[in-house]
């Protein structure tokens, strides 16, 4: 069975990506006890500001930016830098110059203060308080994942405008792996396009191999209709207080409310913890311009006498 409707705005235009902010890094310790691990460079680049170029990609004009109190320093990453810009520019340093200045002309950084960190759903349901009236859509991006190539947001636009209601992004997982994640029960749905659709009916969130409903798994990209605020006025908290998106979006499930994944060809670097941050930044410089190069030769060596 597939469930739609027709959504009234025929542009479904996302203006506000919302981007939970507000954890302390406490897989990075020590490094993160001064600088946030949203700030910790992918390369050259933090990884706050790749997440900001995908919503600027998107066409977003705000990024809602769930921050700590003592997380200040991410919305300070966007603001100019005066003294520095004019340093680089009077020694010729344009290239430096303009990297510097490109925070600066992605979608408009807005804090939002978590007080103390009560899940994932509390930090979403703050962000309505900085949307327009007639938004009746949002994106959320976890700054923790970075999903390859770049566009998955604009598919998944794509399928609400068909099929309304909310849409996340799934990945194929070996089925060996699925108790890592939050898995998709799923249905075939009636959408007409080129993406890989399928309905949601539940998640469940790290199931046992044998028990789980599929091999889709959850990744941190999700589209999803202004509903989902007053779903999580409605849930209860769980395990340690905490507000679950999840819950919300089982809710609106339940209540009848579409629901779709669009199931993402590529792959996906989680910059939460050092085993997932050190890939990227190997994938990231083999593909630089400039370090790929001799990146590739330093890794050579280095495999050859690890290998020795």
């Amino acid at each position: 069975m597939c469930v739609s409707f027709s959504n009234q705005n025929p542009a479904h235009a996302v203006r506000t990506v919302i981007i939970p902010a507000a954890g302390m890094g406490t897989r990075f310790l020590p490094a993160t006890k001064t600088v946030p691990k949203e700030l910790l460079p992918v390369v050259d680049t933090p990884g706050i500001e790749l997440i900001a170029e995908e919503a600027a990609h998107l066409g977003a004009e705000r990024l809602a930016i769930i921050t700590a109190p003592k997380k200040r320093g991410v919305l300070a990453h966007f603001e100019s830098s005066p003294v520095l810009e004019k340093m680089l520019e009077s020694r010729g340093k344009l290239d430096q110059l303009q990297k510097v200045r490109h925070a600066t002309e992605l979608p408009t950084p807005v804090a939002v203060e978590q007080d103390k960190p009560l899940g994932l759903g509390h930090a979403v349901s703050l962000a309505e308080q900085v949307l327009d009236d007639d938004e009746d859509v949002v994106a959320v991006m976890l700054p923790d994942d970075l999903v390859l190539p770049v566009g998955v947001l604009e598919k998944m636009v794509e399928v609400r405008s068909q099929l309304g209601g909310s849409v996340l992004c799934a990945f194929e997982v070996p089925k060996e792996e699925v108790f890592n994640y939050g898995v998709f029960a799923v249905a075939e749905c009636c959408y007409q396009g080129e993406h890989k659709v399928k309905q949601v009916n539940g998640m469940v969130e790290k199931p046992a191999v044998d028990s789980a409903p599929s091999n889709l798994v959850a990744t941190g990209r999700y589209l999803l209709d202004r509903a989902i605020f007053d779903a999580l006025k409605r849930i209860t908290p769980g395990a340690g207080g905490e507000l679950q998106l999840t819950d919300a979006i089982a809710l609106l499930i339940a209540e009848g409310h579409p629901v779709h994944i669009v199931i993402h060809e590529g792959k996906r670097h989680d910059l939460g913890n050092p085993g997932g941050y050190i890939p990227a930044v190997v994938d990231f410089g083999l593909q630089h311009e400039t370090y790929g190069p001799i990146l590739k030769k330093v890794l050579r060596e280095i495999l050859d006498e690890h290998d020795a």
